[in-house]
C-alpha cells in the first residue's frame, strides 16, 4: 500500500508538472488544475475517511489565526518589497500602474479559480492521502512544501520555484495547526495576489494572467 501511494504521489506530483513543462500536455495551466481538483475533490468525497469540514472549516479563522497570518504577511511583504526594488526596480508595482484594469480582475480571478483549487490539491488531499508517507508534522509539512513549489516548474523558471517553495511551507504550516483549507486560501491569496502588485506577476504569467486577459478581451473586444 506504501509503495503504490508512493507511486500514485508522485505521478500526481512530479510527474504532471513535469509532463505539462516539457509540453506534452497541451493545455492551459488552470485547466488542468481545475480538472485535476475536479477529481480530488470527488476523490475526498468518495474516501469516509476524510474529514469533510477540513474543504472549508470556517470556524478555523480565528482573530489569533488571521492576526498571526497578518503579522507574518506584514514581514514578507517588505522583504518581497525590498527586493523588487533593489534588484528590479522598474517592475515595482508596475502591473497596477500600467494595466490597472486588469490588476483589478486578476485580483478578484486568482483567489478563486487558482487559490483555493491549489489549497485543496496540495493541503488537504496532500495531507490526508499521503499522510502515512510523511510521518510528523515536519515531514508532512516540508512534502507539502516541497510538492507545491515543484508544481511552479511549468513556469520555467526558478523564482517562482523558490518564492512557492517558501510560500508553501507557510500555508502548510497553517493547514496543519489549523485543518482548515479556506484559512490556508486565505494566507495564499494574500501572498499571492501581493506578488502580482509587487511586480513579481511576470514569473507566473502563463495562469492567471493569460486567463484574465482573455476575460478583458471578452469584456472589452
Amino acid at each position: 500500500m506504501r509503495l503504490k501511494r508512493a507511486i500514485e504521489c508522485a505521478v500526481l506530483f512530479v510527474g504532471v508538472p513535469t509532463a505539462w513543462a516539457l509540453g506534452w500536455i497541451p493545455v492551459h495551466i488552470l485547466a488542468l488544475l481545475l480538472a485535476m481538483t475536479t477529481v480530488i475533490v470527488v476523490a475526498l468525497m468518495l474516501d469516509r475517511s476524510f474529514d469533510r469540514r477540513a474543504l472549508w472549516n470556517a470556524g478555523a479563522v480565528t482573530k489569533r489565526e488571521f492576526r498571526r497570518i497578518v503579522a507574518q504577511f506584514a514581514v514578507g511583504a517588505a522583504l518581497l518589497t525590498l527586493a523588487v526594488w533593489t534588484w528590479a526596480p522598474e517592475l515595482l508595482f508596475a502591473f497596477p500602474r500600467r494595466n490597472p484594469h486588469l490588476y483589478i480582475v486578476v485580483m478578484v480571478l486568482y483567489p478563486l479559480v487558482s487559490v483555493y483549487p491549489q489549497e485543496v490539491a496540495y493541503r488537504a488531499f496532500f495531507f490526508h492521502r499521503y499522510g502515512a508517507l510523511f510521518p510528523g508534522r515536519v515531514a508532512m509539512n516540508a512534502a507539502s512544501a516541497v510538492a507545491f513549489g515543484y508544481m511552479h516548474v511549468v513556469f520555467h523558471n526558478w523564482i517562482a520555484v523558490a518564492l512557492c517553495l517558501a510560500g508553501g511551507a507557510l500555508f502548510a504550516w497553517t493547514y496543519a495547526r489549523t485543518r482548515s483549507t479556506l484559512l490556508a486560501s486565505i494566507e495564499h491569496a494574500l501572498y499571492g495576489n501581493f506578488i502580482f502588485t509587487v511586480g513579481l506577476g511576470i514569473y507566473f504569467f502563463h495562469g492567471t494572467m493569460e486567463l484574465t486577459r482573455d476575460v478583458m478581451t471578452s469584456i472589452n473586444p
